[in-house]
C-alpha cells in the first residue's frame, strides 16, 4: 500500500471517536465515509453541508463527498479516482457547492513525487456530481513544483475565486541561492468557466501552511502564514478590493521565528463585515492558539484571545455565530493525550469553558480536524488512525453552541 506523502507536522495528536458523557455538549456523529478514509473537508451552502474525503484501496485514492441536509446524509458520490495523486494529510481536496448549485472540486495530480511537485486541478458538475467537466488548471507556469493548499470561495456574480501556494519561483528563479520562494497566487473563473485572472498575491510565504479565505459584505479577505527574510512566520491578511489584493498586513505581530514550515495555517469565518480568525504560534517554546475579531472586513484586528488551556499543537478552525461571537477549535496536549477542543469567544475577549470533543482514547489524529456550522449544529470531523502504519478512518461529532 502506497503511503501518503506528508509535510512535517508539529506534534502528534491522539484522540478517540468517543465523546464525553451524557452531560457533554458534544456527541458522536455517524459519517457516510467507510473503509480506509482520511482528509476530511467541509463546506456549507444554502443546500446543506458537504463533507468530502479520500478513500484508499491499495494504491488508488478516490475523492468522495456526501451532503447533509435536515440532519441526514446523502449517499456518497465519487468525484474522481487516481493512483497518481499527491496525497497529504495537510493539503486536502475540497468539494464546494456554489450559490447556483454548481459543484466545484479540487484534485492534486503529482508531477514529480521526488520533488513533492504536483498540479492543482479544478472540475465542476452541474448535475449534483453525476458527471464532471474535464479538469482545468488555474496556473499556467509549466513548472514541476508545488501547487496546492488551495482555498475556494465565491465571488460576486456567481464567479469562482481561489488562492493557493505556488512554487514556480523555486524553479524559475535563477538568482536566489536558496532556489526561490513559495508564493501565494489567486485565480478567478466566470460562470461559463472562462478564466478571468491569474495573479501573484504575495511573493514569499510559508511553504506548506494552509490558506484561508472568508467572504465578507465588503469583499474577500485572505489569511496565510507569511515568511520574512528573517524567517519570521506570522499570519498576514490581505483583502480583495476592485479585483486587486491589498498589501499584506499582520493579523498580529507574534514574532515567531522558525526556519522550517510548521504546517499550521490560519482559519477565517465572516458574517457581514465581522470576521473571526484563529491561528497557531509558539511563544517561549510553548505552542499557543489564538482567536481575534475584525469589525471592518479584515482591515484592522482586535487583541488576540487565548484559546488553549495550556499547550496547543494548533490545527485550528473557526465559525462565526449569529450574535457576532465565534466558536473555535484547536488541538491541545493534556493528560498525555492530544485532545480536540472547542470554545466560544467574543470580540470583547470573553471565553466559554473549553469543551473536549475527543482525545481520551487510543486513536491517533493523522490529519487536521475540521469545523462547520449548519444552523444550530456545530459539525466536527477528523481523521483517526490506529497507530503507526495502521489504517485511518474519519470520525465525527455534533456539538451544541457553548454558553
Amino acid at each position: 500500500m502506497r503511503r501518503s506523502i506528508v509535510c512535517g507536522i508539529l506534534g502528534a495528536a491522539i484522540l478517540s471517536s468517543s465523546c464525553r458523557g451524557a452531560e457533554s455538549p458534544a456527541g458522536p456523529l455517524t459519517l457516510p465515509a467507510t473503509g480506509v478514509t482520511s482528509q476530511p473537508q467541509m463546506t456549507v451552502s444554502p443546500r446543506g453541508l458537504i463533507l468530502s474525503w479520500m478513500e484508499q484501496r491499495d494504491a488508488t485514492f478516490t475523492l468522495k463527498f456526501a451532503e447533509r441536509s435536515g440532519g441526514a446524509w446523502s449517499q456518497p458520490v465519487t468525484v474522481a479516482s487516481s493512483a497518481d495523486w499527491f496525497v497529504s494529510n495537510a493539503d486536502v481536496p475540497t468539494v464546494m457547492r456554489m450559490s447556483d448549485g454548481t459543484l466545484v472540486a479540487t484534485t492534486y495530480p503529482a508531477t514529480d513525487l521526488r520533488l513533492e511537485a504536483y498540479e492543482l486541478r479544478l472540475s465542476y458538475s452541474r448535475d449534483d456530481g453525476k458527471t464532471w467537466a474535464q479538469p482545468v488548471s488555474p496556473h499556467h507556469d509549466g513548472t514541476k513544483t508545488q501547487h496546492g493548499f488551495a482555498t475556494l470561495f465565491e465571488l460576486p456574480n456567481r464567479s469562482l475565486g481561489l488562492v493557493w501556494l505556488d512554487g514556480r519561483d523555486q524553479e524559475l528563479n535563477q538568482t536566489d541561492p536558496q532556489g526561490g520562494s513559495m508564493a501565494l497566487y489567486y485565480a478567478s473563473f466566470d460562470p461559463a468557466w472562462k478564466q478571468t485572472a491569474e495573479a501573484l498575491v504575495n511573493p514569499r510565504v510559508c511553504e506548506c501552511c494552509q490558506t484561508a479565505v472568508a467572504a465578507t459584505s465588503e469583499g474577500a479577505v485572505a489569511a496565510f502564514r507569511d515568511r520574512s527574510l528573517r524567517e519570521i512566520r506570522d499570519i498576514s491578511v490581505t483583502r480583495l478590493e476592485q479585483d486587486k489584493w491589498t498589501p499584506e498586513r499582520p493579523l498580529h505581530v507574534d514574532g515567531w521565528e522558525i526556519e522550517a514550515c510548521p504546517v499550521n495555517g490560519p482559519a477565517l469565518s465572516a458574517r457581514g463585515a465581522v470576521v473571526a480568525a484563529a491561528w497557531f504560534t509558539v511563544k517561549n517554546d510553548t505552542g499557543q492558539a489564538f482567536a481575534a475579531f475584525s469589525a471592518d472586513a479584515g482591515r484592522t484586528w482586535g487583541e488576540p484571545i487565548r484559546l488553549d488551556d495550556g499547550v496547543a499543537t494548533g490545527h485550528v478552525d473557526v465559525e462565526m455565530l449569529d450574535d457576532g461571537s465565534a466558536v473555535a477549535t484547536w488541538v491541545e496536549f493534556a493528560d498525555q493525550h492530544s485532545q480536540l477542543r472547542l470554545r466560544k469567544v467574543t470580540p470583547s475577549g470573553g471565553r466559554s469553558a473549553s469543551i473536549t470533543v475527543a482525545g481520551q482514547g487510543a486513536g491517533r489524529i493523522s490529519g487536521y480536524p475540521r469545523l462547520a456550522r449548519q444552523g444550530e449544529d456545530l459539525v466536527l470531523a477528523w481523521t483517526e488512525g490506529a497507530g503507526d502504519g495502521g489504517d485511518t478512518q474519519i470520525k465525527g461529532a455534533i456539538a451544541r453552541i457553548p454558553k
